[in-house]
């Protein structure tokens, strides 16, 4: 993930990107298509093994950084 770009950001791109229907993802993730749908729309965040479970759908992963300080 670059600096700036929230985890949200990102897996919002994955998915848009996909092109794949909701009801795809839901049925290859087990999300939900109604909680992908108003997560995409911004109106409400994913639980955190909901957003894992897309964000290994997708291979991306959450790394640690150092710090420059």
């Amino acid at each position: 993930m670059r600096p700036g770009r929230s985890m949200s950001d990102v897996l919002r791109k994955a998915i848009a990107e996909s092109g794949l229907a909701y009801i795809a993802l839901e049925r290859a993730t087990g999300v939900q298509r109604h909680s992908i749908m108003r997560f995409m729309r911004g109106e409400q965040s994913l639980r955190l093994d909901k957003a894992e479970q897309l964000a290994a759908h997708f291979g991306l992963e959450l790394r640690a950084t150092r710090k420059k300080g």
